[in-house]
């Protein structure tokens, strides 16, 4: 990707939420390492969380690793003022990756309205509200808006409405952003990541398990009667599945945010996805919905799920 760098990382900062681990870790260093100056924010960077002391200790002098939960406004106004005070004289702040998120599986009537509502406060509203306190600086660089979304916030599947919600609601931000910026001269690209479940700590095997038990406790009687505990635990084996799939390398999505952030005239989407995910976006967004419905939804996930093969797996 080289060849395609327009925009040169001198004199220029990149901050990074959700950097403890997967895509921000890596794309901390990865940028690092290409000569951007880096504010790395982390949620445990207070707390001394592994991934933040990881990067104190792998990373250049130029990278700098913040403590920001982005649901908390005024750990996001501290992180502003130590970015305005950690810049040096003549650097900009050029580009915001916004990366942070969480992930809960579950069907539409087994996930509580607490669970819907903290999902879409980290993965939606602290994307919002993080771009809107560092847009004026990236707006006075004539800078970069990087949101990182989901292959799940352009194809939706069972068990992950949750989710899948706060990640359409990403698309949707990203676009409106995109046509809002242009007469500042401020590119906004959304990257797309299919199946990295491996390479990031978001849908652990743990994170599951401890998901289920909440949420078959917290269910109404009547949902339980009605869907079964059988069906209950097939959903929980299919997400211990998901949970061990996926690619473990995710420099695919850093080098795709490195290039929404470098390349002169950036993409709108990059989607750093496997062909399977890239085909069924395609299918879901082209075609009427009963082909999605049967290719998808009655036809792979039925054969592979059910059949207990599990080779095809949700992202």
């Amino acid at each position: 990707m080289k060849h395609a760098i327009q925009v040169f990382p001198v004199g220029k900062a990149v901050l990074i939420t959700g950097c403890d681990s997967g895509f921000g870790y890596a794309t901390a260093l990865f940028l690092d390492q290409m000569g951007f100056r880096v504010f790395a924010c982390c949620l445990l960077a207070d707390g001394g969380g592994e991934g933040a002391q990881r990067l104190r200790r792998e990373g250049s002098r130029r990278l700098h690793v913040l403590q920001m939960d982005v649901t908390q406004q005024e750990q996001i106004d501290s992180a502003l003022r130590s970015v305005k005070k950690l810049l040096p004289p003549g650097e900009v702040l050029w580009g915001l990756v916004n990366n942070a998120g969480v992930s809960q599986y579950g069907a539409v009537e087994w996930v509580s309205m607490d669970d819907y509502r903290n999902i879409c406060e980290v993965n939606l509203f602290g994307t919002i509200a993080v771009t809107k306190a560092f847009l004026p600086l990236i707006r006075s660089a004539k800078g970069r808006v990087v949101n990182v979304g989901s292959v799940r916030g352009r194809m939706a599947s069972p068990l992950g409405a949750a989710y899948e919600v706060s990640k359409y609601g990403v698309e949707a931000f990203s676009d409106v952003l995109r046509h809002e910026m242009r007469r500042f001269c401020v590119d906004v690209s959304i990257v797309e990541p299919g199946n990295f479940t491996l390479g990031t700590s978001i849908f652990t095997e743990e994170s599951n398990l401890r998901c289920s038990q909440k949420m078959w406790q917290a269910m109404a009687d009547g949902v339980k009667a009605d869907y079964g505990k059988d069906t209950f635990d097939e959903a929980l084996k299919r997400q211990l599945l998901t949970s061990k799939s996926g690619d473990r390398d995710v420099t695919e999505v850093s080098e795709a945010i490195a290039e929404a952030l470098t390349q002169r005239f950036p993409q709108g989407r990059y989607q750093p996805m496997q062909l399977f995910y890239y085909v069924m976006v395609f299918v879901s967004q082209h075609f009427p919905e009963w082909v999605y419905d049967y290719l998808y939804i009655e036809y792979l996930l039925k054969y592979y799920f059910l059949s207990g093969q599990g080779k095809i797996r949700g992202a």
